[in-house]
């Protein structure tokens, strides 16, 4: 569980440094942040995708076909089972109780506590990622995760105080406990040969996270991550 214990101490870190700072980050530094993690998830989301495909053209063509059509019949149970706007709504509880925060005093521990609990264990990532380290050990996604889920934790200090560092327990439990389950799926799923149509997968949707991290597409995400459970299935039945 490398990436999950990345994920949590990037929260801690960040929360730390938080606490610490004076004035937040300046708008040249969040943008070269923002670009540079940017370009690391691209790099990586295409990496894992290309990796994937193994075979002669043709055979990874009928590979590319299968994810695609992962991606389009997940996309329509994602809409079906409101997966996105479930991801939403919790995304608003945490900007209306960070707002609330910022001009209300005390500091409360369990505010910074459940507003960060539940944007980070929330968020598509921590499912997409969790899921990669327990199939095949790869942790980047996470470790983007974690980047992007210290620099939130930056921000919320300042609201919340010291509550939002204990966010990463909840993190590790809950990203642990997929990760866990995962595993106990791999041997299965790795001797019919179906791990690598949802690591392809996984990674055309890490490269959709840098387009909306970079602001090129506005992707719904959470929508998507039923491909997951399409990519194996219709691998398994072409084959």
């Amino acid at each position: 569980m490398i990436g999950t214990i990345l994920n949590a101490a990037g929260i801690v870190i960040g929360g730390i440094i938080g606490l610490a700072m004076k004035k937040p980050l300046s708008a040249a530094n969040q943008s070269f942040l923002k670009v540079a993690l940017g370009a690391f998830t691209v790099f990586y989301g295409l990496r894992l995708s290309w990796l994937s495909l193994n075979g002669t053209f043709l055979q990874m063509l009928q590979q590319l076909a299968i994810v695609l059509l992962a991606l389009i019949l997940g996309k329509f149970t994602g809409r079906l089972l409101h997966l996105q706007k479930a991801s939403n709504r919790l995304g608003q509880f945490a900007r209306v109780s960070f707002e609330q925060r910022v001009s209300v005093a005390p500091h409360r521990v369990s505010d910074g506590l459940n507003t960060c609990a539940v944007l980070f264990c929330a968020a598509p990532l921590a499912v997409l990622g969790a899921v990669q380290e327990g199939l095949s050990d790869y942790y980047p996604t996470l470790l983007i995760k974690a980047v992007m889920d210290g620099l939130a934790t930056m921000a919320f200090a300042a609201a919340f105080g010291w509550g939002v560092i204990l966010s990463a327990l909840p993190v590790l439990a809950w990203q642990g406990t997929i990760t866990l389950l995962t595993q106990y799926a791999a041997p299965f799923l790795d001797s019919h040969g179906l791990i690598n149509s949802i690591n392809a997968t996984g990674g055309l949707l890490v490269f959709s996270v840098a387009l909306v991290m970079l602001g090129l597409k506005k992707i719904e995400l959470a929508d998507y991550l039923p491909s997951l459970a399409f990519a194996p299935l219709l691998t398994w039945l072409l084959n």
